[in-house]
């Protein structure tokens, strides 16, 4: 089974613009070189160091998606995380919260981290709230987010 993650988010821009900021924010943390294009990161993925493999994709959500109905957002945008499960997955699942951090400082919108079944973190109406879990936001984890942000029970409905 592969550890993936999404960051899904409700916002006006297109996949190839996330791609871009998602770029922009990797290049300085040396997660991407400059060989890796935007075009590539939205058709086929891009590889960092620790392998683990990133891909930013429309999203079309089902109205029956846990986002909408549990939580009101539809995404339009989603970036895709798979870990490389044999290896530092801490290490990665670091390199994913910045990235991730560093997208939510460029592009606009509501955005739902989740993975494994988890939500790791929640933006809604530019209010950020985190997992209350402190395995899953370890102070470092936490500090690599750079923001203010409120501690929350955040999960999924339970099916019925």
């Amino acid at each position: 089974m592969a550890i993936s993650y999404d960051l899904e988010m409700a916002t006006s821009w297109s996949p190839e613009q996330v791609a871009r900021a998602l770029l922009d924010v990797g290049r300085p943390l040396e997660l991407f070189d400059g060989s890796v294009t935007p075009e590539q990161v939205a058709r086929d993925g891009a590889v960092t160091p620790l392998r683990t493999w990133v891909r930013v994709y429309e999203r079309n959500a089902a109205p029956w998606s846990p986002l909408v109905t549990d939580f009101g957002i539809t995404p339009t945008v989603a970036v895709g995380f798979g870990i490389y499960k044999h290896d530092r997955i801490p290490e990665q699942q670091d390199d994913l919260v910045r990235l991730v951090a560093g997208l939510l400082d460029k592009v606009p919108g509501d955005a739902v981290l989740s993975g494994m079944e988890t939500i790791w973190l929640m933006r809604r109406d530019g209010e950020l709230m985190v997992n209350e879990r402190s395995d899953i936001w370890p102070e470092h984890r936490i500090t690599a987010l750079g923001r203010p942000y409120k501690r929350k029970a955040l999960a999924f409905s339970e099916e019925e």
